[in-house]
């Protein structure tokens, strides 16, 4: 059976993941994810998708986060009818991530429209909470390590990828050809996750490059945490922690505990998790006991470390009151979500910090914090920098350039081709280079809407 893979995301960038896999007669989509960061990259999100929706016959999620599941209810939207397999983490995951960024979307809109910053009047979300709410209706649960066959003629099997709850890697059996996609990898010694399982035999890979280019620092997220946290609580500041809601809040929320609990941070400094997203995410890594490695005095550290902020007034009311204390809150990237008032009210203040606890792609406001810029634009507004930034390099859940090679070593047998996405042109460059001269196979770095034959 003739087959043809084309790269329509997640080239030149951490964001927009989107494979069409076509075959004499089906069309197959693996992710579905959202361009983020640069606004040429943001565009594509508007821009007409390059196949028509309505003849894609099924979907195939590696995992829920929004650049690789946001841009769902805009596919359906636009069309699309089919069935989107996913783990049953993923498919839980989404039922909560989808609805959220359709209402941060529409709240972003209505603000823009009432205090007239946006270009477009009126302005537009790109789906809302009713359309991403409609999106989740096509969602099939398929367990881990079932075979199961998406379109006709096409096998599938979910590996788990240990990157956060029901994240998989993708392997297709098209004919006698084997496609695996390794989707987000995480790390063998990851706090929550257990670690990615080996990857089987593959004809062609396409593998992640997030951090292809940089090994983690071994120091512990814990050492790392500890002092930023003591210092600015000692001078009565703020500690403002953007976090990605799914995975890493749950880690953060570990971590503090641990912290706390040893007397390494002040025991009663106050904790904060204001995101309803992460609160009800924290409930389903509780209740996927078999997807990590977390103990029931972990589960019960998590659950109770954090003071959780639900309600707008809430929020509100904690961007009111002074320090010490520790906010964490939605997104990571600062895209959007509450923690974008919380930066508002804390930013300027020298006496507070912000620490990045994940990768910043770049374009984002995390990215431009990361790289020291004075200010950053929220909400139409200019807003100074002048707490200190840190980044918590150690508490990443990707799988870094050495844990990428390692995870590869495993295959049974070299794939006939790799394909290197999902990372800045460096990263993905560098892990090519890596790939070819230690492992001798050969690899290539696809740019956006490549199409290759399989």
């Amino acid at each position: 059976m003739d087959a043809r893979l084309s790269f329509l995301g997640a080239n030149g960038t951490v964001t927009g993941s989107r494979y069409l896999v076509e075959t004499d007669s089906h069309r197959l989509l693996i992710d579905c994810g959202l361009f983020q960061g640069y606004k040429q990259l943001r565009l594509r999100n508007w821009a007409p998708p390059p196949f028509d929706p309505a003849d894609i016959d099924a979907v195939v999620l590696t995992h829920a986060h929004i650049d690789h599941s946001g841009y769902l209810p805009r596919l359906a939207q636009l069309g699309y009818s089919g069935p989107v397999y996913a783990t049953p983490g993923t498919c839980e995951l989404c039922m909560i991530l989808l609805p959220d960024a359709g209402h941060i979307q529409e709240e972003d809109a209505r603000r823009a429209e009432s205090h007239g910053y946006s270009k477009h009047h009126p302005a537009l979300p790109l789906y809302t909470e009713a359309d991403a709410m409609q999106s989740l209706e096509l969602l099939r649960p398929v367990d881990f390590d079932q075979d199961f066959e998406p379109v006709p003629g096409v096998r599938c099997r979910l590996h788990r990828a240990g990157h956060l709850l029901g994240a998989a890697s993708v392997q297709l059996t098209i004919g006698e050809r084997n496609v695996l996609f390794s989707g987000d990898l995480g790390r063998p010694q990851d706090s929550i996750m257990l670690p990615p399982v080996p990857p089987p035999a593959a004809d062609v890979l396409i593998v992640e490059s997030t951090y292809g280019n940089r090994r983690h620092r071994q120091s512990s997220p814990d050492d790392d945490l500890a002092p930023i946290i003591s210092e600015v609580a000692a001078a009565g500041g703020v500690v403002v922690i953007p976090t990605f809601a799914v995975g890493r809040a749950q880690a953060l929320l570990l971590i503090l505990g641990r912290l706390r609990a040893a007397g390494r941070i002040p025991p009663a400094l106050p904790i904060y998790l204001d995101s309803p997203m992460a609160i009800d995410a924290t409930q389903l890594y509780l209740d996927h006991h078999a997807e990590h490695r977390l103990s029931g005095d972990d589960c019960k550290l998590i659950r109770d470390t954090a003071t959780l902020v639900r309600s707008r007034d809430e929020s509100r009311a904690l961007m009111q009151s002074h320090g010490p204390k520790v906010i964490l809150a939605a997104s990571g990237m600062l895209t959007g979500g509450r923690v974008l008032h919380h930066l508002k009210a804390f930013a300027p203040d020298a006496r507070n910090a912000i620490v990045l606890s994940g990768y910043q792609a770049g374009g984002t406001r995390g990215a431009l914090i990361a790289r020291g810029d004075p200010s950053v634009r929220i909400h139409g507004a200019d807003v100074p920098i002048r707490a200190a930034v840190h980044q918590l390099e150690s508490a990443s859940a990707h799988a870094d350039a050495d844990e990428l090679l390692a995870w590869m070593k495993c295959a049974p047998r070299a794939p006939e081709q790799v394909y290197v996405t999902h990372g800045e042109p460096d990263a993905a460059d560098a892990l090519r280079g890596r790939i070819e001269h230690e492992l001798g196979w050969s690899a290539t770095v696809p740019e956006f809407r490549d199409v290759v034959p399989l």
